[in-house]
């Protein structure tokens, strides 16, 4: 790998990108700066704390403020100017900090609009720390950013446009709770054995399809044709085939969510997927929103969050929106340490990310922070070998 490190000057960087922006802008002039206050123009200052804003309303920084203290491999990934970039990132190597400084640089360096930026991770607890670090770099702007766990950018997506799709703005979220006991009212009516088909197997079966992007009625076309989701006197013709009562159960519990206007957790990408499929208006409303989308975790997505980003970057349906600039991406992730297998996170999502996006690059943040050498070649769980061609050297 390439150890010499170019630090690009303010000038350089913008004058790089002017075409990129320019092409946005063109598109989409305005909207930009919905949301975002802009009394903060260059020269003037903050009440709280002084700090010289820049005309997109965020803290201005120069390259050495943002680059300062970071070691060879974190400068490059935090300057690397290209449509797609995969940061490969053990425990301790410092990947948060690389990547709010890649979005910091996005911000200051190549005069992206706050609103341009979606940055998504996995937890509520770390968005909220991702925001409060932005918030040190570009200023309290950051709390008006996209940044956001999948679910809640979907919550987002839905409230606004979800009518196109049959989801009135007002729906309601089922939690944990909610869910199992439409599930057991739905085993009762169709007579299913609790004991032998729990609520939390149904449950976890209704998932599983919805994670895979499996809608009700093709389910139904596989296991059960006949059934009809909603009429009354009808019942499940093998009760010992697991798939049929799966199935069945599956497509009651979603005509039961529509009526009601409801979803569950998992409806929230589905939905949204649906949403961008279906009605090329409000997909190509968030494509000349979001030109620079950042995605942390990414060993831990699952089909339906790789479909959206995919959607998102105009690489899934790229010929619905020609007039619009393909969106950068990042995305930031450790094959080994995928936790959530169970709720279906699929790690060939990091492993193919050179192949299912073009012209991608990958940097790997090889030093560990957090524990000696010793210690962290013994906890490493493999040898990062499942990024194929990519070596992992520990750097002493």
């Amino acid at each position: 790998m390439n150890k010499h490190v170019h630090f690009w000057s303010v000038s350089a960087c913008a004058k790089k990108s002017n075409e990129f922006f320019a092409v946005r802008f063109s598109i989409f002039d305005g909207y930009a700066h919905e949301g975002y206050a802009h009394e903060g123009t260059n020269n003037t200052h903050t009440n709280a704390d002084s700090q010289s804003l820049t005309e997109t309303g965020v803290y201005a920084r120069t390259a050495q403020d943002l680059l300062g203290g970071l070691n060879a491999h974190q400068l490059e990934a935090v300057q690397y100017e290209g449509p797609a970039l995969l940061i490969g990132a053990g425990a301790g190597s410092g990947k948060t900090r690389v990547l709010t400084r890649r979005i910091a640089w996005a911000l200051t360096q190549w005069r992206a609009y706050p609103s341009q930026i979606l940055a998504i991770t996995f937890t509520n607890k770390a968005a909220a720390e991702m925001k409060e670090r932005l918030g040190s770099l570009i200023g309290p702007v950051a709390q008006k950013m996209w940044v956001s766990t999948f679910h809640s950018a979907c919550v987002r997506i839905l409230r606004r446009h979800g009518e196109s799709i049959g989801l009135k703005s007002g729906f309601t979220i089922y939690d944990t709770a909610d869910c199992q006991r439409l599930v057991n009212l739905i085993a009762g009516e169709l007579n299913i054995d609790t004991k032998r088909y729990t609520p939390r197997s149904i449950l976890g079966a209704i998932s599983d399809y919805k994670n895979q992007l499996i809608g009700w009625r093709e389910a139904l076309a596989h296991a059960a044709s006949d059934y009809a989701p909603g009429k009354r006197g009808q019942h499940i013709a093998n009760l010992g085939n697991k798939e049929e009562v799966f199935a069945v159960s599956y497509a009651e519990y979603q005509h039961r969510l529509k009526v009601a206007n409801s979803v569950d957790f998992d409806d929230l990408l589905v939905r949204t997927v649906e949403l961008f499929r279906t009605d090329m208006q409000a997909l190509e409303f968030y494509r000349k929103r979001f030109s620079f989308i950042f995605v942390d975790e990414y060993q831990d997505t699952n089909h339906a969050q790789y479909v959206l980003i995919r959607l998102l970057a105009s690489k899934e349906l790229p010929d619905a929106t020609p007039m619009v600039r393909p969106a950068w991406v990042t995305v930031v992730g450790d094959s080994d340490q995928s936790i959530y297998a169970f709720r279906g996170a699929d790690i060939s999502n990091i492993l193919d990310f050179e192949k299912d996006f073009d012209n991608a690059r990958t940097i790997m943040l090889e030093q560990n922070y957090r524990s000696t050498q010793k210690y962290f070649e013994r906890c490493q769980c493999s040898d990062f070998s499942k990024f194929e061609s990519h070596a992992k050297e520990i750097m002493d």
